[in-house]
């Protein structure tokens, strides 16, 4: 009689399992949308990466904040950016505005984030070699590109708003100080993690005039990792915090991530971000 009930008991098990099975629908994860964007400006194909806020609808009027990635790739910063963003404007946070991100896919980042110089001769002096720099000089065509093109796009398609920021490690954080400087009225709010500040030794740290001089409201997040890794990069980023904070227009704020290294530090600095520039 046990052994029967037993093998009942085990035969229902599986019946049970094999249903379980047979209801299981696989579908996708989404995260959001990939598009080609041509670029008169660039002359190239460039792959955007979009991120649409929870329960956003195209034939609703609702405006968003956007939030631009220049290393925005898949493989790049995208997901985990976007990730932190969809985490902070939950309803149950609601740190700051449901907003779209959006990241660019790169082609060649170094032509693109840095600006023309006459001479490569302090490439050598921090740490590289020339022949790893192949083309630079192309941060003003991407600029254009971002302000003419990109950002006209997203405001026709996708409803994006008025209010923008930047987010830029390296290479990207170089960009993202030079929009500062000189296009200022692009982005509202930066954040600049471990910033490429020794490009064309440290040019932008000269042009203390035009920080000083800035007349639009905008906040600025300077993150950087442990000083032992790299002296100069935490000097260069804690000047360009020092300059930064002296105007009245830029709400400045600067964290260092002594447990970080410039590697692993991006994610812990935009989450940190965040944090300083939506304080609840």
């Amino acid at each position: 009689m046990k052994t029967s009930i037993r093998f009942i008991t085990v035969l229902l098990a599986l019946i049970c399992c094999r249903n379980v099975a047979a209801q299981i629908i696989s579908a996708p994860l989404n995260i959001g949308i990939t598009e080609k964007f041509y670029s008169k400006i660039l002359r190239e194909d460039r792959k955007i990466n979009i991120y649409l806020p929870e329960n956003y609808n195209f034939k609703d009027t609702l405006k968003y904040p956007v939030i631009l990635i220049p290393d925005g790739g898949i493989e790049e910063d995208f997901i985990h950016i976007a990730g932190i963003v969809r985490y902070y404007t939950q309803p149950w946070i609601a740190r700051f505005p449901k907003s779209i991100v959006v990241g660019i896919e790169n082609t060649n980042r170094k032509r693109d984030f840095t600006f023309a110089v006459t001479s490569l001769d302090f490439i050598q002096k921090n740490g590289y070699k020339k022949e790893a720099i192949a083309a630079y000089g192309g941060s003003g065509n991407y600029i254009a590109f971002l302000k003419n093109e990109l950002m006209p796009y997203l405001h026709a398609k996708y409803r994006a708003g008025l209010q923008r920021t930047v987010i830029g490690e390296s290479l990207a954080g170089l960009l993202a100080t030079e929009i500062l400087l000189a296009h200022t009225d692009i982005f509202d709010n930066y954040i600049i993690v471990s910033p490429s500040l020794w490009w064309n030794d440290g040019s932008l740290l000269k042009q203390k005039d035009k920080i000083e001089s800035l007349d639009n409201k905008v906040k600025v997040y300077i993150g950087a990792p442990n000083e032992s890794e790299d002296k100069k990069m935490f000097a260069d980023a804690k000047t360009l915090y020092n300059i930064a904070s002296q105007n009245k227009h830029i709400t400045a704020f600067f964290d260092h991530i002594s447990d970080e290294y410039h590697a692993t530090v991006f994610h812990q600095a935009v989450y940190n971000g965040f944090k300083k520039l939506y304080p609840l």
